[in-house]
Order: structure tokens, then C-alpha cells, then sequence
């Protein structure tokens, strides 16, 4: 039998929140990362080969459910929305960007890590800057990939998303069983695969299947975090040496949207990932890792980045 690779599942605690993560089993020694998955889906999307290569470069890997999402808690809904309407409305319903944040926080409470490498994923990314903005000091280093701007909300971040695979994304309904979950995943992985790199369908069907992640198709949970309202400081505040990752053919984030990022903190670092997607491929796990891993030892330097 191999051995397990992630730990059991433990919880974090935010208010009536209840956060399941878990860390990779082997990855003792390094400096801890904390991994924020993106719009809707669990924590299992993150590729197990990618964290295995963060693994080797020194990080100790953890990742968890957002609210909403995976085996965190699923608050009840205030109204059904899509994710393209949600994002568009001037206000939010059910829970406050802020809260998501606090969400990050309260699993590195329960990790035990007073700071941590922050590694955000599309939503992620965006949550990801938002805690670097709320809790500066339990942020090292950040990382966001494939995100938009974390203080423009509602309309204002419309500008670097492209409304119409939003709303191709929004229109997709699958049958609510988890026949229907493996067909959304399929449907999500076909959707944000990288044109640069072959898309293995075989694979893809095999992961969606392992995964059978009903985040994939749950329309109400994504417009729910999709609507969640930043009232923070600007991203202009973040002290956290930055690393701004995005792909060249990502067909839902705008390219701008990174420039932004990195034009707006301090010293950030803009890398962009030819051929690359709205997913990581496995071609560019070794550049991510050791992307991740020249900000972190720039960040134990001494001196101005």
C-alpha cells in the first residue's frame, strides 16, 4: 500500500464557520505554505504533483475548503443567483470578503503558524491579497495566480474578467447527483485547460471522477463567495514581497489583471506563463515552485527587495 499522501482531515473555526484542511504528510521541515483554492470547488483541486514539487522546494504544504466549498460549511442562501449577476450586484448577501480572509487566518491558527507563504489560485489569489492587506503579519510572502485585483469588487473588477466565458461558465447546469458533479468538473477542467499544453481527456475524466466535487456545479455556493464584498484597505497597502503569476491564454482572467496587481504593490514581481490557462499545467510546476521559492529566499534577505 502507498502511503497516504495528505493527513486526515482536521478543522479551523471562524464564528460558526467550520474549515476542513489538511497539509501534505511528508512535507515536515519546510517553511509553511498555506494553498487557496479558487471559485466554488474544494481543496482536491490543487494538483498533487504541483504540491509535491512545492514539497521539494522547501515548503511545508497545507491547503483548506473555503467556506463554501469542499467539506468547510455551506451557509444558507440569502437568494439564487448566478456567478456572472453576482458578481455585477452593489452589494453583497450572505458574508463579507473580510470574512473570507478571517476564514485563511483562523486555519493557520489551527495549523499552528503565527505566518505563513500565502499561494492564492484565481478567487484564491484575490482572498489571498486580501488577507496580506487585513493581517500583514502573518503574511511572509504572496503569491497569486490567475486572480484579479482583491479590492475591486462588483463592477470594477468586470474590467479583467471576459464577460462572455463568465457567463458561458454561468448558463452550464448539470443534473444534481454526482453523475452530475463528474460531468461539471469535466465540463470546468475543459474550460480552463492551457492551449499551449495537449489536454488530456483520459486524465481529466479520471480526476473528475476522483474528485466528484459538487462545487463544480453548485451555481448558489460560487455567487455567494463570488459576491462577497471587500470594504478594506487597497492592495496598495500589502507589504508581503509579491509574486504575480498568469497565463498567457487564460480564458477567463484578463491579462490586465495582473498587470494591475503588480503595478499597484510595492516591489511585486509579474511573471507570465506562456500557453498557460486558468489551471496549472504539469509543464510549469517546476517553474512555479522555484518562482515561489527565489520570493521566499528574497524574502529572509536583508535589505530593500
Amino acid at each position: 500500500m502507498s502511503p497516504q499522501l495528505w493527513t486526515r482531515t482536521r478543522w479551523a473555526q471562524n464564528g460558526k464557520v467550520r474549515l476542513a484542511f489538511d497539509e501534505l504528510a511528508d512535507g515536515g521541515g519546510g517553511e509553511p505554505l498555506l494553498l487557496v483554492m479558487g471559485l466554488g470547488v474544494s481543496r482536491a483541486w490543487w494538483p498533487d504533483g504541483l504540491c509535491r514539487t512545492l514539497s521539494e522546494h522547501a515548503f511545508a504544504v497545507a491547503r483548506y475548503d473555503q467556506r463554501d466549498a469542499g467539506d468547510s460549511t455551506h451557509v444558507p442562501p440569502t437568494q439564487t443567483r448566478l456567478p456572472f449577476t453576482a458578481l455585477a450586484a452593489r452589494r453583497g448577501g450572505a458574508y463579507t470578503a473580510e470574512d473570507m480572509a478571517d476564514d485563511a487566518v483562523a486555519v493557520l491558527d489551527a495549523l499552528g503558524w503565527e505566518s505563513a507563504h500565502l499561494f492564492g489560485a484565481s478567487l484564491g489569489g484575490a482572498v489571498a491579497q486580501r488577507v496580506a492587506v487585513r493581517h500583514p503579519d502573518r503574511v511572509r510572502t504572496l503569491t497569486t495566480m490567475s486572480a484579479v485585483p482583491g479590492d475591486a469588487a462588483g463592477l470594477r473588477a468586470l474590467r479583467y474578467v471576459r464577460p462572455t466565458a463568465l457567463a458561458r461558465l454561468s448558463r452550464m447546469t448539470f443534473p444534481d447527483t454526482e453523475e452530475g458533479s463528474i460531468q461539471a468538473g469535466l465540463a470546468v477542467a475543459r474550460f480552463c485547460a492551457s492551449p499551449g499544453y495537449p489536454f488530456d481527456e483520459a486524465e481529466a475524466r479520471a480526476s473528475a471522477e476522483r474528485l466528484a466535487d459538487a462545487g463544480a456545479r453548485d451555481t448558489r455556493a460560487q455567487s455567494r463567495q463570488i459576491g462577497a464584498q471587500w470594504h478594506g484597505p487597497a492592495i496598495s497597502t500589502i507589504a508581503a514581497p509579491t509574486l504575480v503569476l498568469h497565463g498567457s491564454g487564460d480564458p477567463l482572467i484578463r491579462q490586465s489583471a495582473a498587470r494591475a496587481i503588480a503595478s499597484r504593490i510595492p516591489g511585486s514581481r509579474l511573471v507570465t506563463l506562456p500557453g498557460v490557462g486558468h489551471d496549472i499545467p504539469s509543464p510549469v510546476w517546476g517553474t512555479v515552485a522555484a518562482e515561489m521559492r527565489r520570493l521566499a529566499a528574497g524574502a529572509d534577505s536583508p535589505g530593500p527587495r
